[in-house]
């Protein structure tokens, strides 16, 4: 019979899920410091997510002080795609603590931003243009105002085949 044999503390199986993940890392292989082509890009949507957070939110607060007919529809389709990133953020966020990658801070040379970034112990930077930056961000935020595109046309079909049909008697 062991010490904790009598103690009740130990009989519950609680395990959290930071401990999971490494428990479960643990039969992973071994991958060096060196990021690859994928982990850059997950780097590179972590960068560029907060500031798509911060577009959207200083439009929706726009919107809110605006008079616009349209007001609520806007407000609402905002707010689809400011959850639709807050949880791309976490999926990112998630991931990238997983794989042991922080992005540790940025400076601004001329016209490109270096964000620093820890791979798995190998310290390097990550630069991206400003201009690259901005149609990054407009390939994105198509991305997102498609989604919502595609599932208000859900709606808007049958209505539309509707007006598609011939009407008899007419020519």
């Amino acid at each position: 019979m062991s010490k904790l044999d009598g103690n009740e503390r130990w009989k519950s199986k609680m395990l959290l899920t930071e401990h999971q993940e490494q428990y479960e890392s643990r039969k992973e292989p071994r991958t060096s410091g060196q990021t690859t082509p994928e982990e850059l890009k997950m780097i590179r949507d972590y960068v560029l997510l907060p500031h798509m957070l911060t577009m959207v939110q200083k439009h929706m607060e726009e919107m809110q002080n605006s008079s616009s007919l349209l007001k609520r529809l806007y407000l609402s389709a905002t707010q689809v795609v400011m959850n639709q990133i807050n949880r791309d953020m976490y999926e990112l966020r998630r991931e990238l603590s997983r794989r042991r990658i922080r992005v540790v801070g940025d400076e601004q040379v001329d016209l490109v931003v270096y964000h620093r970034y820890i791979c798995r112990g190998y310290e390097d930077r990550l630069g991206i243009v400003r201009e690259v930056m901005r149609a990054e961000i407009s390939v994105r935020f198509a991305k997102y105002f498609g989604e919502i595109n595609q599932w208000l046309g859900q709606y808007n079909r049958p209505a539309a085949e509707k007006e598609e049909a011939p009407v008899e008697g007419r020519r």
